[in-house]
């Protein structure tokens, strides 16, 4: 079996995003990059199932620019087997991504595709599900349990009442939850191998995908600063602060 992992290129979760000067964007001049920290989960849930012996290839593939390759390599040094990148200075949205991602499936033929429940830069939350719309196959999301047998997996997912466990056909779309598992450090020796390891660059235009975007930016603004808080002296001043001030209860 083969496994598809998408990973993102994002500002690191550690770095203050910034606007721009004029507030077209977000600046990630200079600024640290790394793997989307739910794609760290996808790729780990991946090579355990290799590990297990239920699968014989992760194939890792990212959209973006050439530093997506560090990300790309990052995901190797992990573990998996092969990389893909599919170049584009373009800003691609949520749909295009999808489009992307299935002429690569198309290419590849994965038994299973996992995926981030969603990227900390965009937070769309969409991505997994349109790419499964495309491919006509079986998906699940908000992952917190993966069990892989003959021709299907099983998935416990969070929903709003607990938990659903799905039993999926071969080929599936699954995305990760946070408590799907605990992603591995990458040790010297692998990151020194993962050079070595096959990566693919596929300019985006030669996969024939509409990545126009439909949506434009009009003003990325920072949120405003939030007010100190106060000290109050008993309960009933916070009571009236709540109803009066506040206007909560």
């Amino acid at each position: 079996m083969k496994i598809l992992v998408a990973v993102k290129r994002v500002l690191d979760y550690n770095v203050k995003a910034r606007v721009k000067a004029d507030k077209s964007g977000v600046d990630l001049s200079n600024v640290k990059m790394s793997m989307n920290p739910f794609d760290e989960i996808a790729v780990e849930e991946a090579l355990r199932i290799k590990e297990a012996g239920k699968a014989d290839e992760v194939v890792v593939v990212s959209i973006g620019v050439s530093q997506c390759q560090e990300t790309i390599r990052t995901a190797l040094a992990m573990g998996a087997d092969r990389g893909i990148l599919v170049e584009t200075d373009q800003e691609i949205e949520p749909l295009a991504v999808a489009k992307i991602l299935k002429a690569v499936a198309e290419k590849e033929s994965p038994q299973l595709a996992i995926l981030g429940k969603q990227a900390i830069d965009d937070d769309s939350n969409v991505t997994g599900q349109m790419f499964a719309a495309l491919m006509d196959c079986a998906q699940a999301t908000f992952a917190s349990k993966v069990e892989v047998g003959e021709g299907k997996v099983d998935v416990t997912r969070e929903i709003d009442g607990g938990l659903q466990t799905l039993s999926l056909n071969l080929p599936a779309v699954i995305t990760t939850d946070l408590r799907l598992n605990e992603p591995r450090y990458a040790k010297l020796p692998n990151i020194m191998k993962a050079k070595k390891k096959p990566l693919d660059v596929i300019p985006v235009a030669d996969l024939g995908v509409d990545i126009a975007p439909r949506l434009k930016t009009l003003k990325v603004e920072e949120p405003p600063e939030r007010s100190a808080g106060v000290m109050v002296e008993s309960v009933s001043e916070l009571v009236d602060k709540l109803k009066n001030e506040a206007k909560v209860i």
